[in-house]
């Protein structure tokens, strides 16, 4: 097994691919699984469509209707008016992904990348994790 760390800088809220930095880290290995985490409580991982930007778009906006920001419900507001909403965006999303190897790359689909799904609105630097099993 091999491990890796990857440092994403954001410029915020928004959506990262992420595609092609876990693909450069599968280093060899042929057949295997590759295991992501995200080391954050703010921020997730998404497989999603990668051809058309409309969709990020969307999913934003459907999110944003979900969970409000500034919404007078939360009481942990330290950090502004999006700091309860990006938890709970978290927590409808995902911190980990496993996704299979085949032919030394990532075996998504046509149309699918991996995307770090940034729910602040500030500049962040987060941390994924990345354990490659063969």
């Amino acid at each position: 097994m091999k491990q890796h760390q990857l440092t994403i800088p954001t410029q915020g809220r928004g959506f990262y691919d992420v595609t092609p930095k876990i693909n450069a880290l599968l280093g060899g290995v042929d057949v295997g699984l590759c295991n992501v985490f995200i080391r954050h409580t703010s921020a997730s991982l998404l497989i999603n469509e990668n051809s058309d930007p409309n969709v990020q778009k969307d999913l934003e906006a459907f999110m944003q209707r979900l969970v409000k920001d500034g919404d007078p419900l939360y009481k942990h507001i330290e950090e502004g008016t999006d700091d309860m909403p990006s938890h709970i965006r978290c927590a409808l999303t995902a911190t980990t992904l496993t996704i299979p190897i085949m032919e030394g790359r990532l075996a998504l689909g046509t149309w699918q990348g991996v995307y770090l799904w940034e729910h602040r609105f500030a500049h962040n630097e987060r941390k994924i994790i990345i354990s490659v099993i063969d």
